[in-house]
């Protein structure tokens, strides 16, 4: 079964691919009257040209693409479906864009130029919004390039939220490992063995079957490593990262997912586990526990299994994201846990569920104001969790496929649902 998993893969996005997704970039960027974009962070580069290696992508509204590497050149003219030149000296990237897009940069009209600015360090944004300023001709006016820079980034996160046929299959590809790793390690799953210990087996299982060791996020100081395994109320306990459990980690140098604490008897147990095959990312949760749980969690359990029914229920194309969220609110107030839902007290978050692909955080979110309507193609994670502090936290994640015509989403986790008993 794992050397099945592996074999299915092949990590290089085909050509046609690369080219369809440029194909929407560009349409999208005529609909909101962007002349051009810059791309500079890795996974962007990665998802229009094929390759992450380091530089700058410059994709105009029409015309053809150019990826300037700054390294390395040779392996990114391998990998890459556009066209792929060195950056040479980064001093001279204004004169290069001008030369290259002369029909763009020298227009009487000055082009509307947008970049990823939510991953854009500043240091780098001020070179390039330069660049970009003498690349109009403006060299003697550099700062007129500042307002020349403008925010892509909503439209970069729009355009990457419906997923294809080739990009599921990663997705798909990431749930069979995890489900598999999961299997081979749960019977270790015992009292006294450490959170460290066991998700070490988990992670092990999950490099064989390929899995990159890590899951990447987006959001600015935010990291996350193959998931968060917590244990009573370590996984209670309240962090920085964004969501609803973080875990008590192995100190304040990582304040988030497993500690050393121990497993013990009739404490629950949460098990958020990912697995990145191929750059694709899989987000699971499920909830074990070795003996019994109280009474009280075991009614805040089916509580999340009463809400992401009723989310499967509204998840069909056209469906409004913050009305989704808004009913789960509501499910679980009616239910009498409203303070426990999603984190508890200052520390709860804000959303049900959220996208996943590349990063782990990507659009759209099951959130108040997010009132983008689900489209076929859209894969996201939905996880009601309930948290009791000093306690722990009981709930459930499955990721979905929205699809066509007004049909339920297409789960694409593959563990069996309901709590573990060990």
């Amino acid at each position: 079964m794992m050397e099945e998993s592996i074999m299915l893969l092949d990590g290089m996005i085909p050509a046609e691919e690369i080219k369809m997704r440029i194909e929407r970039l560009q349409k999208h960027m005529a609909d909101d009257g962007v002349d051009a974009v810059l791309i500079t962070q890795n996974i962007g580069i990665l998802y229009w040209s094929g390759t992450m290696q380091s530089g700058y992508l410059l994709v105009p509204a029409s015309g053809e693409p150019t990826l300037y590497v700054r390294r390395s050149v040779e392996r990114a003219v391998r990998e890459s479906s556009v066209r792929t030149v060195p950056l040479g000296s980064f001093s001279r990237f204004g004169a290069t864009l001008r030369r290259d897009y002369a029909e763009l940069f020298g227009a009487q009209q000055p082009p509307r130029i947008g970049a990823d600015l939510d991953t854009l360090p500043a240091a780098t944004f001020l070179k390039l919004a330069s660049f970009v300023a003498e690349a109009c001709g403006d060299s003697e006016l550099p700062d007129r390039g500042i307002s020349r820079l403008t925010d892509a980034s909503p439209l970069l996160r729009r355009v990457r939220m419906v997923k294809s046929e080739w990009e599921i299959q990663r997705i798909e590809q990431a749930a069979l490992a995890l489900d598999e790793s999961l299997t081979e390690a749960l019977p270790e799953l015992r009292e006294g063995v450490s959170e460290l210990e066991w998700i070490a087996k988990i992670e092990y299982s999950l490099r064989l079957r390929g899995h990159i060791g890590s899951m990447r996020l987006r959001g600015y100081n935010q990291e996350v490593p193959t998931g968060m395994v917590g244990s009573g109320e370590a996984a209670a306990e309240p962090t920085y990262f964004d969501g609803p459990a973080g875990g008590r980690g192995l100190g304040p140098h990582s304040p988030q997912s497993v500690s050393r604490k121990r497993f013990a008897r009739d404490e629950p147990i949460l098990l958020d586990l990912g697995c990145c095959i191929d750059g694709y990312v899989i987000d699971q949760t499920r909830t074990a526990v070795i003996g019994e749980l109280s009474l009280e969690l075991q009614a805040a359990y089916a509580a999340a299994e009463r809400i992401i029914r009723e989310a499967e229920r509204l998840m069909i194309e056209g469906a409004r994201c913050s009305d989704i969220y808004a009913a789960a609110l509501q499910l679980a107030s009616d239910l009498g846990l409203a303070d426990h839902f999603m984190g508890f007290g200052a520390d709860q978050v804000r959303f049900l569920g959220h996208g996943i692909g590349l990063e782990i955080d990507e659009w759209p979110v099951l959130a108040a104001g997010f009132d983008i309507p689900l489209e076929p193609g859209m894969v996201l994670a939905v996880e009601p969790k309930f948290t009791f502090p000093g306690v722990g936290v009981v709930g459930i994640e499955n990721s979905y496929v929205i699809t066509a015509g007004g049909t339920p989403p297409r789960a694409l986790t593959r563990t069996r649902e309901a709590v573990i008993v060990k």
